[in-house]
């Protein structure tokens, strides 16, 4: 790891920070394709029924 000097505390919390947000992006767009995927396959289902 390379040294950060004084900064070290700054720099590992803006990583820190990255990380959360990157994760809690990528959640929720798992989360809002699962949610399109079983709207989409309704209104097929309902499609097929007419």
């Amino acid at each position: 790891m390379p040294e950060l000097g004084n900064y070290a505390f700054e720099v590992l919390l803006a990583y820190g920070i990255s990380l959360v947000l990157i994760l809690a992006l990528c959640g929720a767009s798992i989360v809002r394709a699962r949610r399109v995927t079983k709207a989409l396959r309704e209104i097929e289902a309902r499609r097929k029924q007419s």
